[in-house]
């Protein structure tokens, strides 16, 4: 595997934010106090943790779409099918209770990694994609495991 570029890791890196300040904030009714005094609740805890997520499968369901395109026939049509399940798991899958919702969002991320090994293995998505997205779905599952297990 090649090495992640820079600008491509330090984005990626950047993108977990959301998730580390939903858990911390979940965490930590003191930095939750400190930061409603800034932002909406939407911005907080496991809010914005399930809401931010939702954003994200959607958003990887592009990326994956994009790799489709870089194949041909029977192939790319199965690529585009595949790439539809991360957004389609988000709308269905992420509601309910925070926890249930949590524990469904986290699946979704295990099932992104699955399509994004798939992608690559296909040689469609960059030969460091696979680094960079094992990277930052640990990320997220780390992050998602305090709603997950805190319920909070």
């Amino acid at each position: 595997m090649q090495s992640i570029p820079k600008s491509a890791l330090l984005l990626g890196l950047a993108g977990l934010i959301p998730f580390v300040w939903g858990a911390a904030t979940a965490l930590s009714p003191a930095l939750s106090g400190w930061g409603v005094q800034f932002m909406a609740p939407l911005f907080l805890g496991t809010y914005v943790s399930l809401t931010y997520g939702t954003i994200i499968l959607s958003f990887m369901s592009g990326v994956l779409w994009g790799f489709a395109t870089r194949m041909e026939g029977a192939q790319a049509a199965i690529g585009y099918a595949l790439s539809v399940i991360p957004a389609l798991w988000a709308f269905f899958m992420v509601n309910g209770d925070p926890t249930n919702a949590a524990i469904n969002l986290a699946a979704g991320f295990v099932g992104l990694l699955l399509l994004d090994w798939h992608f690559w293995q296909l040689g469609a998505a960059p030969a460091w994609w696979l680094r960079l997205r094992l990277v930052l779905t640990g990320g997220v599952l780390a992050c998602l495991s305090v709603p997950i297990l805190w319920g909070v």
